[in-house]
């Protein structure tokens, strides 16, 4: 009897490793490079990637040169693969709203985020540095950002939530198989902090080590054993140790 658990296995580079892949993630991704493999699509979601603020059907229309109904129909597509969200906007005015659309929470930046961004975070980075900020309080900043997150997921156990929240800022995670029945350990494929990271590694990998543990520590039954950062032997992972008591209900009694 074949059962479909919804994991495929991925084969990779390094002899005797594999990877358990999610199926449904593999599908979606698979639905999102189709969507974006469209020229004009992809253009559309550079020109919402970049900008600071949402853009209607009008304003990428004439950012680009072509019909606004062109736009509607291809904005409509990225929508239903969860790239693109809409907010309809009453200006005060009798008739329809304007429609105003902006990259889905979690849709991938792919090196487009407005220069702003980047220059915001590499003045923040450099401003917590000059004043003194060291890998302990930039562990505790990210605890408080994973807790949070934590709090608010809907996945069932702490190693599900952490790869929910790592998928969702862009770090790609990988579940290892053969870490035995008490830990797992997640590989970062991509990291969206790296360039930041490279420069001011102690701040912004410890920021990540205390967001993967926060999120753990909120939703309870397990613990983060062990961290790797970008410098690392073997860098960009983190190895989840579970079946601990679930510490949301043991503080409760």
């Amino acid at each position: 009897m074949l059962i479909n658990t919804g994991y495929i296995l991925k084969i990779c580079r390094a002899e005797g490793t594999v990877k358990i892949v999610n199926q449904r993630d593999s599908e979606r991704q698979l639905a999102i490079l189709k969507a974006l493999g469209d020229g004009t699509r992809y253009a559309m979601y550079e020109e919402l990637a970049r900008s600071t603020a949402a853009l209607s059907a009008s304003d990428l229309a004439e950012r680009l040169g072509i019909h606004p109904n062109t736009v509607r129909l291809h904005l409509e597509r990225l929508r239903e693969v969860g790239l693109v969200d809409v907010e309809a906007v009453h200006r005060g005015t009798v008739g329809r709203p304007q429609h105003l659309y902006f990259l889905s929470a979690g849709a991938p930046g792919l090196g487009f985020d407005p220069p702003a961004h980047a220059l915001l975070a590499g003045l923040l980075a450099a401003l917590a540095e000059r004043v003194g900020a060291d890998a302990d309080e930039a562990a505790q900043t990210g605890r408080v950002w994973g807790r949070d997150a934590g709090r608010r997921t809907r996945s069932r156990t702490c190693l599900d939530a952490l790869e929910v929240e790592l998928a969702k800022l862009g770090f790609e995670p990988a579940l290892e198989s053969g870490g035995g029945e008490d830990a797992a350990r997640i590989e970062f494929l991509h990291c969206p902090f790296r360039e930041l990271a490279e420069a001011y590694p102690e701040l912004v990998c410890n920021l990540h080590r205390g967001l993967c543990e926060g999120v753990v520590d909120a939703v309870g039954g397990g613990t983060v054993e062990e961290f790797s950062t970008l410098y690392d032997a073997e860098p960009c992972h983190v190895t989840v140790g579970v079946g601990y008591p679930d510490s949301r209900s043991s503080s409760t009694t």
